[in-house]
């Protein structure tokens, strides 16, 4: 597959000290990424970068061939902090990112993507009526409906209980299924990432760099305890001096 995100050689300071130093990285088209490094490492700072959000000292990062200087419309970021209006309805957030006319009956299709994440039924909610699962749920449908060719997703379920996060990585999964984009995932759970991602990329302390990649083979579903995913748990962890 051709690269969709191409990251080559990206440095960056904040008031002389080195966060990230000499990162490349290439993203096919369509697939799954996670990254995985210790704390304080440079993780969202060099998402933040990669989305546009952030410029780098030096080095660059190309979409599809284009070099990024702000945050582009064919990608959009999925926090552990939230981004939806507490205001608005669960329909009325998924319809706020559709401006122009060429979405066709905004309502219908916020309903679509509410149905899509399991909140049919709900569209008239508000975020306060809503459990934090669910929340999470209208977030990544707030997301999808805009239709983002790649996903940038910081550690989005970090704040969920251990059974709404299991549940959550395999409503995400039920989603990519159904509609295809390529996905760049931060994460401090290694499990998480060797359960989502097509390959996972470990960073080493600040400043921090590419210290090793493995690619994950095994089809979804996916089972944690198999051996070759206990394997390489016990690789990424010894990457990470654990």
């Amino acid at each position: 597959m051709d690269a969709k995100v191409v990251v080559s050689n990206i440095r960056k300071n904040f008031n002389a000290l080195p966060v990230v130093d000499g990162v490349d990285i290439a993203i096919a088209d369509g697939e799954f990424v996670a990254i995985v490094g210790p704390s304080g490492c440079g993780k969202s700072t060099l998402m933040k970068i990669i989305a546009g959000f952030e410029q780098a000292d030096s080095g660059e990062v190309a979409i599809d061939g284009e070099r990024v200087t702000r945050p582009s419309p064919k990608g959009i970021v999925i926090s552990q902090h939230g981004s939806v209006f507490p205001w608005m309805t669960v329909q009325e957030n998924l319809m706020f990112g559709l401006n122009g006319d060429d979405h066709g009956d905004k309502a219908a299709l916020a309903d679509h993507y509410a149905a899509m994440v399991g909140l049919k039924g709900f569209e008239k909610s508000y975020p306060h009526e809503l459990s934090g699962g669910m929340l999470k749920r209208a977030e990544i449908a707030r997301a999808l409906v805009v239709k983002p060719e790649i996903l940038y997703m910081d550690e989005p379920f970090s704040a969920l209980d251990a059974l709404m996060n299991l549940k959550m990585r395999n409503e995400l999964l039920r989603v990519l299924a159904e509609e295809r984009h390529t996905v760049l995932l931060i994460t401090h759970d290694v499990e998480e990432a060797l359960y989502l991602a097509d390959r996972i990329m470990v960073l080493s302390p600040r400043p921090t760099k590419i210290q090793a990649s493995f690619r994950v083979e095994q089809p979804h579903p996916r089972k944690l305890s198999s051996p070759e995913l206990q394997q390489l748990k016990e690789d990424i962890l010894t990457q990470l001096g654990l």
